[in-house]
């Protein structure tokens, strides 16, 4: 096993690879950027160095500084987490050249699930059902009207490369469609460096299911069932829960067995996420394949008893998986509520300084946390501070639970999501799991807009 890993990642994702490599007697280095010298992460690792200035590409991204200092640290292998290189094959090249593993995925399957038109392609040919949509990039917006009336209005805009939801817009009309590709496809050129766009056929009324899947070097691989992850604003995930309230248990099996059969032909190795949209009839059909592991893994652990991150470094340190599929048994419910610095309002970020920073600390609760009391929220990267995990016996159970955590949830100083994540867990529809992708459109209203009371957004 490995006796020293770097951590490529901030905040509360390096925090949570770093407790996984305590138990495990794996000793751990962070790199950290001008403005999160202060950064709990930082102080939490066993050794520390600074990459560069607070801007990503003069940090998180700097890919051969992050090779020089695991070369200078003498570490074994480096652990991406999510975003910044997670998803980048040349970073893994590079890792592979300097003789450090890469604890993920080869940099060819990687490549090719990066872009979302071949990794359809690569779905389709493996009996992957996917949505009706575009086999190649479309280049022009008149070309994309002519393929949107082919296939039906309304359809998803999306870049082929990266994620979040930079990129993607749905649109209803050939005047909406116009306006959009200029606009989406210069996004995405400035954040991904490829501005290809494809079409997709909009599920309506769709619900997104994602399946985490383990798969080692020996052509083993396992389902640890699904998240359903559909309530979104502006296309970037905002609760998540495990299981699905929705889908019936044959389709979960289904979409698993689907799911290892489709890491199978790729012959994928370590962690990942097919993720799907589902219909109200329980059709799926393929949406992208995520090669890392995911902000909403926690849930998932949660109902499984699996540690994600364990398994990662198990696999990259070529053992074999020691969990069979008859193994893995679901047991209770779990639900995450991501913790943004950001108007509720707006959505827009707002960053700051925390005051107060006071959070529950109930048994059933799991935080992942970046931040602290008297620590700045910079402007530089995503607006996520923490996340909250409750688990209960049931669905009802967990729920109520929520709720119960996110009234005692305060942070001072900023605002935050809190109040959004509040009026949708109270709201009969979440109750009842009417939990699509149309949710927070449909019935989230501001508190400022709607009149209602004098909070302001900060809790």
């Amino acid at each position: 096993m490995f006796q020293k890993i770097l951590i490529a990642n901030r905040g509360e994702i390096a925090i949570r690879v770093m407790r996984t490599c305590m138990k495990m007697g794996i000793k751990t280095v962070a790199v950290y950027s001008e403005a999160d010298s202060k950064a709990p992460f930082v102080a939490m690792a066993d050794e520390s160095y600074l990459l560069g200035g607070s801007r990503v590409n003069e940090s998180y991204l700097n890919a051969d500084k992050i090779i020089s200092i695991a070369k200078e640290s003498k570490v074994d292998a480096i652990h991406p987490g999510y975003g910044f290189l997670s998803e980048n094959g040349s970073f893994v090249q590079k890792c592979e050249a300097a003789g450090i593993t890469f604890i993920g995925p080869g940099s060819d399957v990687m490549e090719q699930m990066g872009s979302k038109i071949a990794a359809r392609n690569a779905m389709k040919k493996a009996g992957v059902p996917i949505v009706p949509g575009t086999e190649d990039a479309v280049t022009t917006a008149d070309d994309a009207i002519r393929i949107a009336n082919k296939i039906g209005y309304p359809v998803m805009l999306k870049a082929s490369a990266g994620g979040g939801g930079i990129g993607m817009q749905a649109v209803q009309s050939d005047d909406e469609l116009q306006k959009a590709f200029a606009n989406n496809a210069k996004r995405a050129e400035n954040f991904f460096g490829n501005g290809a766009m494809f079409l997709e056929k909009k599920i309506e009324h769709g619900r997104h299911i994602e399946i985490q899947i383990l798969s080692d070097h020996y052509g083993n691989a396992v389902y640890l069932f699904e998240r359903e992850c559909s309530i979104q604003r502006r296309n970037q995930k905002v609760i998540e829960e495990a299981p699905s309230a929705f889908i019936s248990e044959a389709t979960r099996r289904k979409m698993g067995e689907i799911a290892v059969k489709a890491v199978k032909s790729l012959h994928y190795v370590n962690a990942g996420t097919i993720e799907f949209m589902v219909d109200e009839s329980e059709n799926f059909y393929f949406l992208e394949m995520n090669t890392r592991i995911q902000v909403e893994h926690p849930i998932t652990e949660e109902i499984t008893g699996v540690d994600i991150v364990e398994q990662q470094l198990m696999i990259a340190d070529k053992q074999p998986l020691a969990i069979r599929q008859e193994d893995l048994f679901i047991n209770g419910h779990a639900i995450e509520a991501r913790i943004y610095a950001e108007d509720p309002v707006t959505f827009f970020p707002s960053p700051g300084h925390i005051t107060t920073f006071d959070i529950p600390k109930e048994r059933y609760v799991r935080h992942e946390v970046a931040v602290a009391a008297d620590y700045d929220v910079t402007p530089f990267y995503d607006p996520m501070i923490a996340k909250l995990i409750v688990t209960g016996n049931t669905r009802e159970e967990a729920i109520e639970r929520l709720r119960g955590t996110l009234q005692s949830y305060h942070v001072g100083g900023i605002k935050t999501n809190i109040p959004m994540l509040k009026k949708i867990v109270f709201h009969e529809a979440f109750e009842n799991g009417d939990t699509t992708t149309a949710f927070v459109p449909t019935y989230y209203v501001p508190i400022a807009k709607n009149g209602g009371g004098n909070d302001d957004g900060r809790s």
